[in-house]
């Protein structure tokens, strides 16, 4: 049973919705603790750390380049054409994710200045992050920004955000799964920054927050 326990908001939406935006926006004018499970992963598949002593032996030492680092690429291609490979990598990286988002946000509860957590992840609803969650809200934007996010930041191709998208929750999954949604279709980031305003008030995340 945690003590003292802050609000949990889970943020998520497809790639190239602009859910990095909400989070700075978050920490910075509300001072929540954010937590992106994406960075934990990839902390925890670094050496030293048990998912990546797991992954090695699973796939094998080639996936290892010169400086002791996992080659990402070849695992990726291993896992592509092969679901239950994949499966077994998900059955690494997402339980050990998750207790380390979890120990976090205890830790969190513990610290006066954390006003909230927001816990941040586009397979947030997928992973059943919404059980430790108060809430998940989803962060929209149309698939044509999206395609020219990801074109102009990432410098990807039209069909290789199309194929990412392709694979990730339909706009009407994330609707209705999720208690609040948040516009981020355009540039003018004031309207974002007001849609979250309100959001936070409505649904009880400010009662601790020092604005």
């Amino acid at each position: 049973m945690r003590q003292n326990k802050k609000k949990v908001l889970g943020i998520t939406g497809g790639v190239g919705a602009g859910k990095s935006t909400v989070l700075d926006y978050l920490r910075k004018r509300y001072g929540a603790c954010v937590i992106q499970a994406d960075e934990v992963g990839r902390t925890l598949q670094t050496p030293g750390h048990d998912c990546y002593d797991r992954i090695v032996e699973l796939f094998g030492k080639e996936i290892i380049d010169p400086q002791g680092n996992l080659r990402r690429d070849v695992l990726a291609s291993k896992v592509f054409a092969d679901p239950a490979a994949l499966a077994r990598l998900n059955g690494i990286i997402h339980p050990a994710v998750k207790a380390s988002v979890m120990e976090q946000i205890e830790e969190a509860d513990g610290r006066s200045e954390d006003s909230f957590v927001a816990v941040e992840a586009a397979l947030l609803l997928e992973a059943g992050y919404d059980d430790i969650c108060d809430e998940i809200w989803y962060v929209y934007a149309s698939e044509e920004t999206r395609i020219a996010r990801l074109m102009s930041s990432r410098g990807y191709s039209r069909e290789k955000a199309l194929r990412i998208m392709g694979n990730q929750m339909s706009e009407a999954e994330f609707r209705g799964r999720c208690k609040f949604v948040i516009d981020n279709d355009g540039d003018f980031m004031e309207n974002t920054y007001e849609q979250i305003d309100k959001g936070l008030m409505e649904h009880g995340f400010l009662q601790h927050c020092q604005r």
